[in-house]
């Protein structure tokens, strides 16, 4: 994909085996939230971990071919759907975390100039970084490989290796047959601190959209791997371990290349199913369009104080409203300027041909997003069917008939932005 010979490749990714390749190569890598594409099919690692990353040379190939895949299936108990309060985009202004420079002393010299040189490319684009303390991110990552989570591996392929070890590579087969000797109370052990771990990375990411990570820590050889296979692989996954481990969404994209010139990579890591979040964010990063991953919600459209740019558009961000496009409602409409604080237009329909086109936007929200919206809406506006220019009917903005009553009609305007600028 690197060399432009192919489209798209398909990786697994337990602990980092897609993400990583990305990074190297200098392409993206689209690690869906866990069950999002089924692994019906997959030879199994660490089965209640492991995952399917899409690779492709743009941000924006990759989305679609993950979006295609995204699907439940019923052949994988693990797959999951989206669920009804998804966020479909990440706000305007984009808040990141990024690990401390304790947090950083697993990275070589070159790929750490190179991530403060993403994060100093990522300020001047607009986007707000913090530092906070990833330590317990970075411990929970060791479970995988070092704790009783690798007895899912024995489980997966043990019985077969100590039968047909025959041409397995000897690295994996040891690390397999290790993986027997784990007792049940370390297991539970393990898995309880993984639990208490998504609690802190929760707490952690609140108020923030995404966390920026470096996505591997180095470059080896071909000889430095063979030379030490298991501690290199370790190292390599330090920042790719625990997404798995802790259920997060992750895209690798390019960062910064190091001083020599070569690839480097990032990943935008978010909590489960805020992967379009992390789409939007690795667009805003690498300076491209973001494209749309999630396919969810319903049509939305406003027209007055909730319009990009107005005063009330915070409520719609908060909810991970995604903008779809400029609208008009057919000419059934009549707007009027409320007595209300802080102003707002109401959109009254009076029949065909008995008002005007009204200008408004189209967002897609999620249909909990919808209703939390709903359930906190002031009167006297409402939400009820509006029919737009081109024959659809969509969820929209309305106010109550005896609202309009002492209202200014302004539907000569045309539109709600049209009238405050006039």
């Amino acid at each position: 994909m690197a060399l432009g010979i192919a489209d798209i490749g398909i990786g697994t990714d337990t602990a980092g085996s897609g993400r990583v390749p990305a990074a190297l190569h200098g392409i993206v890598g689209i690690k869906a939230t866990l069950g999002v594409i089924p692994t019906h099919g997959v030879v199994p690692a660490c089965v209640d971990y492991d995952c399917l990353t899409v690779l492709a040379e743009s941000l924006d190939l990759a989305t679609k071919a993950a979006a295609a895949m995204a699907a439940p299936d019923e052949r994988d108990p693990r797959s999951r759907t989206w669920p009804t309060d998804v966020r479909l985009a990440a706000p305007a202004q984009i808040r990141l975390a990024v690990p401390r420079p304790e947090d950083l002393t697993a990275l070589c010299a070159e790929y750490r100039d190179a991530f403060d040189a993403t994060v100093t490319d990522a300020r001047r684009s607009g986007i707000e970084v913090a530092e906070v303390d990833i330590s317990p991110l970075l411990d929970a990552a060791t479970l995988l490989y070092d704790g009783a989570l690798v007895a899912e591996r024995y489980a997966a392929m043990g019985k077969f290796l100590e039968t047909e070890r025959v041409g397995a590579d000897p690295t994996v087969a040891a690390i397999v047959a290790s993986a027997k000797k784990p007792a049940a109370h370390e297991l539970v052990t393990d898995l309880d601190s993984l639990v208490h771990t998504r609690a802190y990375a929760s707490v952690l990411l609140d108020g923030f959209d995404g966390l920026l990570l470096p996505t591997t820590t180095e470059h080896p050889t071909i000889a430095a791997v063979q030379g030490d296979p298991v501690g290199i692989n370790r190292r390599m996954g330090t920042y790719t371990n625990f997404c798995n481990l802790l259920d997060m969404a992750a895209v690798a994209v390019p960062g910064a290349t190091t001083s020599e010139g070569h690839p480097f990579g990032v990943m935008v890591v978010t909590p489960g199913f805020d992967d379009q979040v992390a789409v939007d964010i690795a667009a805003r990063l690498t300076s491209v369009e973001a494209p749309q991953f999630v396919d969810a919600g319903v049509e939305l459209a406003v027209f007055g104080a909730h319009l990009r740019g107005q005063p009330l558009h915070f409520q719609l961000e908060s909810i991970g409203a995604r903008f779809s496009e400029q609208v008009h409602t057919s000419d059934a409409y009549r707007l009027m300027a409320l007595n209300t604080a802080p102003p707002k237009p109401g959109v009254v329909r009076h029949g065909p041909g008995e008002g005007a086109s009204i200008v408004g936007e189209l967002f897609r929200v999620s249909e909990a997003g919808l209703g939390r919206f709903l359930a906190a809406l002031p009167a006297p506006m409402t939400l009820t069917s509006v029919e737009l220019s081109d024959g659809r009917w969509v969820v929209g903005f309305g106010c109550t008939q005896d609202a309009s009553a002492d209202a200014v009609d302004i539907t000569g305007f045309g539109g709600w932005v049209a009238y405050t600028t006039s």
